[in-house]
Parts: C-alpha cells; sequence; structure tokens
C-alpha cells in the first residue's frame, strides 16, 4: 500500500483565467504543491487530477504524474474536493494500486511547506484518526462579530459577548487552504475531509493567504517574498 499525494486542478476558472498554472513569484503556482510534496519523501506517487492539458502538461514538467483525465462531471464550479479523491482513489484502485494514507494539496497554496506536510502525515499514523488538516487562527476574535440584519441596524452575532473581554473568548481557527490528510479507507466510508475526529496542523497566520481574486494575488506574492526573506519559506 502506497502514500498518495493528489493535487485537484481543474481548467476553467473563472475569477482569475488560468489560475492554477499562472505564473507565481517566478514559476506556476502548481510547482509550489508539487515540488513540496516532492520534498517531502514520504510519497510513492505525486498525481494531479486535471481535466486540462496545459495543466497536465506544466505538472508534469514539475515532476508530477497525470495518470488519467479528470470526467466533466467532477470538474464543475461546483464540483466539491471530496468526489475528486474519491475518483482518484477509485481509479488507482481499478490498476491495482492500493493507497494506505492521502494527501490532498491544493494547487493554489505556494506557502505550503513539506515540515507542515511531513507533521500532518506523522498527527495522521501516530493517532489512528480519519484526517488531519491545516488551520489557522482568525486574526480578530469571531465572538464579537457583527452583522446588519434586515432593517439595517447593525447587531452582534453573539450579543451575550458584548462585555467579555477578548482574552476571555476561546481561540476559533478557520481551514488554512493548503492540504488535507486522510485514511483512504476511512474516507472511503465517511466521504468526508471533515472527520468527526479529525486533528489540526496549526500554521502561522501570515502563511495563510486566500487567494480568489487578482488583489489576493498580487498580496499574497508581496508576503511570499517577505517570508522567504524572513527564512519561513
Amino acid at each position: 500500500m502506497i502514500n498518495l499525494a493528489v493535487i485537484p486542478a481543474r481548467g476553467g476558472s473563472k475569477r482569475i483565467p488560468g489560475k492554477n498554472i499562472k505564473n507565481f513569484a517566478g514559476k506556476p503556482i502548481i510547482s509550489y504543491s508539487i515540488e513540496a510534496a516532492k520534498k517531502c519523501g514520504i510519497f510513492d506517487r505525486i498525481i494531479v487530477s486535471t481535466d486540462c492539458d496545459k495543466i497536465a502538461e506544466v505538472s508534469q514538467s514539475a515532476g508530477a504524474e497525470v495518470p488519467f483525465v479528470r470526467p466533466s462531471e467532477l470538474s464543475d464550479d461546483n464540483t466539491p474536493t471530496a468526489p475528486v479523491l474519491e475518483h482518484a482513489l477509485k481509479w488507482l484502485e481499478s490498476e491495482g494500486c492500493s493507497v494506505k494514507y492521502l494527501c490532498c494539496i491544493y494547487p493554489t497554496a505556494p506557502f505550503v511547506r513539506s515540515e507542515d506536510l511531513i507533521k500532518g502525515y506523522k498527527l495522521l499514523v501516530e493517532n489512528n484518526v480519519s484526517s488531519i488538516f491545516s488551520l489557522t487562527e482568525f486574526e480578530f476574535t469571531i465572538f464579537r462579530g457583527l452583522k446588519i440584519n434586515d432593517e439595517g441596524f447593525i447587531e452582534m452575532l453573539w450579543p451575550e459577548h458584548e462585555l467579555t473581554r477578548s482574552q476571555d473568548l476561546p481561540t476559533a481557527f478557520h481551514d488554512a487552504g493548503q492540504f488535507y490528510w486522510l485514511d483512504s479507507e476511512k474516507f472511503l466510508k465517511n466521504k468526508k475531509l471533515y472527520a468527526e475526529d479529525a486533528k489540526p496542523v496549526i500554521l502561522p497566520r501570515v502563511l495563510v493567504q486566500d487567494i480568489d481574486t487578482l488583489e489576493d494575488w498580487e498580496i499574497a506574492e508581496i508576503m511570499y517574498e517577505a517570508c522567504k526573506k524572513k527564512g519561513l519559506l
């Protein structure tokens, strides 16, 4: 049984055309995920799941395999990650390749580090859990969050915390959007990335950049160069 990395990278991005292979700080953004996976030394195979010939070509040049074309029904805007991973696992099974542990690494995660991938792998194996994924702390406490109601007035989401000191409120986290480690047997049963027994790899906020717009992209490149100078990458 093998350890597998799957990088899901469909074509057809609308907000940032060609997003998965767009040049980021000097090279195609997907190459950062491939290189981090290769540097780990814990993956028997690194596969990119894509429906796009150009993404396949760039991925292969960076050192990944593209052994199949992702089906069109798994390549639209609304397709979640889990069915894409399930397809990859079942395709490999049909080829006689059994997977013990699977790591999904997103293609637009240039801040992903091999040491964090290795940490996640060790957590998965040592704790015998279903999944591990990357988290980071919210910059501000979410328990002081506000909303605008139907009448246009401001309301607290949790009014019971209006007078609670921020240091007395629980620390809240969000998905860092870099990677998920999965026990493949458990995953094929529950089909969940966020399993009930999931454990975290907590990342510093500076290494977590959500890239959805061109402005996000520009900010992420600036932060990437700053993190490199600091020795964080």
